[in-house]
């Protein structure tokens, strides 16, 4: 790291164009390019993927996106007014492109199912001839202002489906714009400096830049949700200015020590440098470690987040370096009275020094009540449903949302999930299995009503809809689907011969959600043997690891327990704006465990590294926590900040899934900073003692030596770490 630095510092105008550079070129390529999102969730070797693909290749009409226009009369949908209105409005809507059909319920006379029992809700489905994700979205916001023009005197126009879910507007910049406002806020009060606030600032948003523009081009390669650059963008911020904060502290600190610039900023790469290069790829290898589940669906936004933890790491040891070299003493200019931010040196006499002494006098009370706390945390995560989320979680007021309401209360809860009954026939004409599959769910229990069966021209594929009585997000619909494909169908199948298939959207999502559970204890299993091993390399023990590996899970458990506990519960929900509790999205857990373990790893890294250094130094295991905690506990406790700042402005959108990511990782950034490292860490660590730094000699032989810590005679890089031997 130091002849990194070295170069990096005496290159620095260089490293400062050529960032400048690739952010303008990365920016202009991605802005001409567009982005290409996707928001199928098609599964491998699933269930709902094969009704899919059925319908796909043997209903071609039914394979394009579809959304619906949904109205409430008071007078009635049928008065003359109000059907006038209604049938401008679809042939203002057929008119745009790629719509090939508005089916509407004044047509002939298949209209009554398309019209509630009072006669007051009415539904017209636009049918496209491609998915929702390949239309225009200013196409479908047109439709979208056509079809609610149409409202007033008494009439109320809704929009719902896919095509406009994907036309929303996202409202990620804004919450963007709050968590950087409340960064700048903090690291001015972290160090009583204007410069030194805007370096972490600067180098945060170019790394962004540059790596939010690769994320844009990765949509051509892989199939990415919409979500995805906000969620890049919400780790990137965080994790981003937390690396520059770390620097810049260990620059101003060496600085402090009569260092000159270049040797404080070589100095600060190769001590906070270390922990940020170790802290980022531990979260890369947490978030690529999503491969291993083989779904699609998560490569790109698996892609996204860890691109932008990458060019946030790179950011921070090759531009930051050259901007503290060029900034040099001008670091602590423009200084904001009364903050105590303007002394830099780490010293002793701290309430975090005395902090220490006191948990490190009473470990096992520490421990106890700090575990307990955590469990206490995690108890609701033992109740987490996985399901789908559909516009019935979207804000009330989102036209989504109205739409959905309107159909639950024209047509029942369950119209909006309905479950797709998809036949592969024996052969041509032998027609029995699904039409008995449809005919006995016509009798069961949860099932609300069901459609006439249909086939394909050559009658080798026949289908129908089957609309439960409760909605999609609802268990009951879960335990219907699982009791149609457990104990309906197989004897219709063994009695038939027909390959019978459910699909639909409900279907989807508990086909996603088995499919991760499935891989789930392989790519934990992974995540955890490659970070243990990681940290076995940097710190020289087996202790320290496993301890990490636990607080790691307890902090991801906690995170799961306060979101099931908003989220599914629906405690304190109102607070960030959730108006209607449900099941827990299916992806969401794979995707907050692999970003919290990620950043749990951080301040593992950075507070144990501090510890380590001591403990080298001293051979001292008591002093030596009580140093590395007195040391980097304000400087973590500013990230921390940082990050929760940062990530509970996303809780602001409109979005379910941006608010689940917002709520779950400043969760878990809280619980990790303020229980896990202030209090359960340095209690463990000083009942270890010495056995904490112990390992076997084989092991020490087998693993390479990747000190986190700088050797201590960096002119001719001898350093031999101190191993703790059971005799100790």
């Amino acid at each position: 790291m130091r002849r990194f630095a070295t170069w990096t510092t005496g290159h620095r105008k260089t490293v400062i164009f050529g960032w400048i550079i690739a952010l303008i070129a990365m920016v202009m390529i991605a802005g001409a390019a567009g982005a290409n999102y996707s928001e199928e969730f098609k599964l491998p070797a699933s269930d709902s993927t094969a009704a899919y693909e059925l319908l796909e290749n043997n209903f071609p009409q039914q394979s394009g996106g579809t959304a619906t226009i949904v109205w409430r009369a008071e007078n009635g949908v049928e008065s003359p007014a109000v059907r006038k209105k209604m049938e401008g409005v679809f042939k203002e809507v057929e008119e745009q492109p790629h719509v090939t059909e508005v089916a509407s319920p004044y047509k002939g006379g298949g209209g009554a199912g398309a019209i509630s029992e009072d006669g007051k809700i009415a539904y017209a489905t636009i049918q496209y001839d491609v998915q929702g994700n390949k239309l225009n979205k200013d196409n479908t916001r047109k439709i979208i202002d056509t079809a609610q023009a149409a409202s007033g005197n008494g009439l109320d126009v809704q929009l719902g489906g896919q095509p406009i879910e994907e036309a929303k507007e996202e409202t990620g910049d804004a919450s963007f714009g709050i968590g950087l406002l409340a960064a700048i806020i903090i690291l001015l009060i972290a160090f009583g400096s204007v410069v030194a606030m805007g370096l972490p600032i600067i180098t945060a948003l170019f790394s962004l830049g540059v790596g939010l523009s690769l994320v844009t081009l990765a949509t051509y390669v892989l199939k990415t949700a919409n979500f995805a650059p906000v969620l890049a963008a919400m780790i990137g911020l965080g994790v981003g200015i937390d690396y520059a904060l770390f620097i810049v502290t260990r620059f101003r600190n060496n600085l402090d020590e009569g260092l000159e610039p270049r040797d404080a900023a070589i100095r600060a790469v190769d001590t906070a440098g270390r922990a940020v290069l170790f802290a980022g790829t531990t979260v890369i290898i947490a978030l690529m470690g999503m491969f291993l589940l083989n779904i699609t669906f998560l490569y790109g936004v698996a892609v996204a987040a860890a691109l932008s933890v990458l060019l946030t790491m790179i950011g921070a040891l090759t531009l930051l370096p050259a901007l503290l070299t060029w900034v040099g003493h001008r670091v602590n200019k423009w200084k904001i009275p009364g903050l105590a931010g303007g002394r830099n040196t780490m010293r002793e006499d701290t309430h975090w020094y005395a902090w220490s002494r006191w948990v490190q006098k009473r470990p096992w009370t520490a421990a106890i009540v700090s575990g307990a706390l955590l469990l206490l945390l995690c108890a609701p995560a033992l109740s987490l449903r996985l399901g789908v989320n559909d516009a019935g979680t979207n804000p009330k007021g989102q036209t989504t949302r109205e739409a959905y309401d309107l159909l639950a209360e024209g047509f029942g809860p369950g119209f909006n999930g309905p479950l797709t009954m998809v036949a592969k026939l024996p052969s041509s004409g032998k027609t029995e299995g699904i039409e008995t599959l449809c005919k006995q769910l016509e009798s069961e229990e949860g099932v609300a009503s069901v459609t006439d069966v249909t086939f394909n021209q050559k009658k080798s594929v026949g289908l129908c809809q089957v609309y439960p009585t409760t909605s999609p997000q609802s268990a009951d619909t879960t335990s219907l689907l699982n009791h149609i494909r457990s104990d309906v169908i197989p004897p219709i199948e063994s009695k038939t011969g027909a390959v019978l298939h459910v699909g639909g959207i409900t279907a989807v999502f508990e086909d996603f959600g088995d499919a991760i559970s499935e891989k789930l204890p392989l790519f934990i299993g992974v995540v955890i043997l490659l970070s243990a091993i990681l940290l076995m390399a940097v710190f020289r023990s087996v202790l320290v690891p496993l301890k990490a590996i636990l607080m790691n899970l307890l902090s991801i458990g906690a995170a799961f327990g306060i979101v099931v506990a908003v989220f599914q519960n629906g405690w304190g929900a109102s607070v960030i704006g959730v108006d209607q509790t449900g099941p827990i999205i299916a992806f969401f857990p794979i995707f907050l465990f692999s970003i919290v373990f990620g950043l749990s790893m951080d301040y593992e890294v950075f507070l144990m590294s501090r510890i380590h250094e001591e403990w080298e130094h001293k051979k001292d295991a008591s002093e030596a926590v009580t140093r590395g905690l007195a040391l980097t506990g304000r400087v973590i406790t500013a990230a921390a900040a940082i990050m929760i700042t940062v990530f509970a402005s996303f809780m602001l959108t409109e979005e379910r899934i941006t608010k689940l990511f917002g709520l779950g990782l400043a969760s878990a950034v809280l619980v990790d900073a303020l229980i896990i490292r202030s209090v359960l860490v340095p209690a463990i660590m000083q009942l270890f003692g010495k056995k904490a730094w112990w390992m076997p000699e084989w092991l020490g032989r087998i693993l390479p030596n990747l000190a986190v810590d700088p050797p201590d005679t960096p002119h001719d890089g001898a350093s031999k770490p101190a191993v703790a031997t059971e005799s100790e």
